[in-house]
């Protein structure tokens, strides 16, 4: 669906209520932020927050870090949370992407970066050597420093189910032999919100995506997040915790979803921190290793410790 056409389904309907008092996103400095975004255009590139509408940009840029964003700024995909532009990318990959990535790793003085991409369905390998020509050209500018990957789900090429789960197989390998530190997919909502929220993705593929990265490199940390407040039940939540455990995922971000635009999926609910502290005791209780729950919480928030 485009986004003119989610525009014409969601315009009339508002969030249920204003944001709440414990919603306030920091800031952070005018001159970091300035040189942040300098530097990003600067090398043009894109980062997550910037085209995702991140409500942590200003305290992540104060900090002088960011998630670039690889493949371009359109993605194949039309997610109804999503404000990332959507459509057909330029045929033509830009080849200089992954030394200018490097190249402001080192200039940020970044020990620790996140890696992601847009969906490009498009390309015969889906974006795999995205990320793995980034990490070589990382590695060979700044080799100390850390690499966290958040990918898409790989899937597609065939309409053979299972001549497509071997592809899917191939470019999640190809991925994990550049060892990244952590191997992160977002399952993004419960499984039964899936269709409307992650058009184009399933919950089953994005389990047996985490499974199956377990099994290539089960000494690489695997790590998965949701969004909340799209209309689940607590029980759905907590049910969504176990599933993830049961592929042996060990680490697991929670955050509350904020509607970029009237284009997009309206907010059903706004989940008290006090109900994210207790999703994060449930977590810890279930068997994750590390667990950020909050509000304000991404997918790369605090990547470095979580």
């Amino acid at each position: 669906m485009t986004t003119q056409r989610r525009q014409t389904q969601y315009s009339k309907i508002a969030p249920s209520e204003r944001l709440p008092e414990w919603i306030r996103p920091s800031i952070g400095k005018v001159s970091q932020l300035e040189n942040v975004q300098s530097l990003i255009k600067g090398y043009q590139l894109h980062t997550i927050c910037e085209e995702g509408r991140c409500p942590n940009r200003g305290e992540c840029y104060a900090a002088g870090t960011a998630t670039f964003l690889l493949g371009g700024s359109i993605c194949t995909r039309s997610c109804a949370f999503c404000q990332v532009d959507k459509g057909k990318p330029p045929e033509k990959i830009n080849h200089q992407e992954a030394q200018r990535v490097a190249n402001a790793v080192l200039e940020l003085g970044l020990n620790y970066v996140v890696i992601t991409s847009v969906a490009r369905d498009d390309l015969p390998d889906h974006g795999a050597s995205l990320f793995t020509d980034t990490i070589k050209a990382i590695r060979d500018l700044v080799p100390n420093t850390k690499i966290e990957v958040l990918t898409p789900d790989f899937w597609g090429g065939s309409v053979n189910e299972e001549v497509a789960l071997f592809e899917q197989k191939k470019r999640l390998a190809q991925v994990l032999n550049a060892r990244p530190v952590c191997f992160n997919h977002n399952l993004e909502t419960v499984e039964r919100l899936q269709k409307e929220v992650r058009r184009g993705a399933t919950y089953s593929r994005s389990l047996a995506l985490l499974k199956i990265a377990k099994e290539l490199a089960p000494e690489i940390p695997t790590k998965s997040g949701l969004m909340l407040g799209l209309g689940e039940s607590r029980d759905e939540i907590i049910q969504t915790l176990k599933d993830l455990r049961s592929v042996n995922c060990q680490r697991v971000t929670l955050g509350q979803y904020l509607r970029p635009s009237l284009a997009h999926i309206p907010v059903q609910h706004y989940w008290h921190p006090n109900d994210f502290n207790s999703f994060a005791d449930i977590a810890k209780k279930i068997g994750f290793e590390k667990v950020n729950s909050g509000p304000l919480v991404r997918s790369s928030y605090h990547a470095k410790e979580n």
